[in-house]
């Protein structure tokens, strides 16, 4: 039986005679609109300027074209692939009575060709055909990316903010130890709370100061630095502080109840909630393929060989996982998927270990998907007290 959430085939019936067909080939200077209209012979392609109101008064248009050759529109389905313009569009025409849908580009089958022709119009045209075999409920034709609320887009931003600045602070640091090095000083570090004042004092090994030009742009670096870990530390007080005051709202209590688990801490958890989690998922195998931990086999006759993880996931998700699964072994060794490691790589056969925490993440990502969403125990993990 199909799963409301299945979003890889339509589960509503097409009336190909009372619907309107739309696709869009979307570009930041233009899009291209192509569609099929029920009593028009005629497939219509138009270049628009990105603008959601003259795409709206173009689906307009057309339907009453339909309704002139005497047919009666019920319905207006439209796709395009998600890319840097992001859900506002489809949140937008769901809004205004269009049923808008969102592909993964990469589930659209292109040509093998080693020189194939790739133009806005042939793209529209695989959409075209890709789309129509997903609207009849065929399987295999596109894929769609699932439409998030404003509110749900808008709780990753933190955590992902935070990704960035932890990432930027790293390169201030790693810049300023290396300009440091080339003057022959490696016993600095940036990161203590009095490294500014002693940044003041530092010497070369000839003891003579530092060049005013190096002095200077240490400086600036170390400016830079404060500023970067002050909004660190902002974000993770307001997050503190709204997991206080609304413990048990939305996805707040998901957040709570996984960083009870050992080893999980609230950075951790909230990435896996509002990342992967607290998404409407339709089984385990939906839950690691979305967090790219499946693999990728290449048969072929004879032939049997992996090619390793398929990467066509949530990378933050994956990459979170793979850290978590190697910490869950230290913090949970009594654990039965510690164990079920364990025995799995008592063999230590070279590279077992690294293929088999892949396997552990995968695992374990599952296991706190039933453990937040269905109440599931997690067998040998130790819990934090509740509160």
């Amino acid at each position: 039986m199909p799963q409301p959430n299945d979003l890889s085939r339509s589960l509503v019936a097409l009336d190909q005679d009372s619907t309107i067909i739309a696709v869009v080939e979307m570009s930041q200077s233009s899009w291209l609109v192509g569609g099929v209209l029920p009593g028009i012979e005629r497939q219509p392609c138009k270049k628009l300027e990105p603008s959601a109101e003259r795409l709206l008064g173009l689906l307009h248009r057309w339907r009453d074209e339909a309704v002139r050759a005497g047919k009666k529109i019920t319905r207006i389905a439209l796709a395009f692939e998600a890319g840097r313009d992001g859900f506002w569009l489809a949140r937008w025409l769901r809004a205004h009575g269009v049923e808008a849908h969102v592909i993964h580009p990469s589930s659209v089958a292109v040509s093998r060709q080693h020189r194939r022709a790739k133009t806005d119009r042939l793209d529209t045209e695989l959409l075209k055909r890709g789309f129509l075999g997903w609207l009849r409920g065929e399987r295999g034709h596109c894929s769609m990316a699932r439409v998030p609320t404003m509110a749900e887009e808008d709780a990753k931003r933190p955590n992902r903010k935070r990704e960035c600045l932890v990432g930027e602070r790293t390169r201030i640091v790693n810049r300023m130890k290396a300009t440091l090095a080339r003057l022959g000083i490696r016993n600095f570090k940036p990161t203590l709370r009095k490294a500014a004042e002693r940044l003041a004092t530092l010497q070369t090994p000839e003891g003579m100061p530092l060049p005013p030009n190096v002095s200077a742009e240490l400086q600036r670096d170390m400016a830079r630095l404060g500023f970067v870990v002050s909004q660190i530390k902002e974000i993770e007080e307001v997050r503190e502080k709204r997991l206080e005051q609304e413990p048990e709202t939305g996805s707040h209590a998901m957040v709570r109840l996984l960083a009870r688990v050992v080893g999980v801490g609230i950075e951790t958890a909230d990435m896996l909630v509002h990342e992967v989690l607290s998404r409407p998922m339709r089984d385990r195998k939906a839950v690691a393929r979305y967090a790219g931990l499946t693999g990728s086999p290449d048969e072929s006759g004879a032939k049997r060989r992996e090619q390793g993880l398929a990467r066509a996931g949530n990378a933050r998700v994956r990459r979170g996982m793979i850290q978590l699964a190697w910490r869950f072994l230290l913090f949970q060794k009594q654990s039965a998927l510690a164990q079920w490691y364990r025995a799995r790589t008592a063999d230590s056969r070279l590279g077992t270990r690294k293929t088999m925490i892949v396997a552990l993440a995968r695992k374990l990502l599952i296991a706190l998907w039933r453990f937040v969403t269905a109440g599931e125990t997690l067998e040998g993990v130790i819990l934090r007290p509740a509160g």
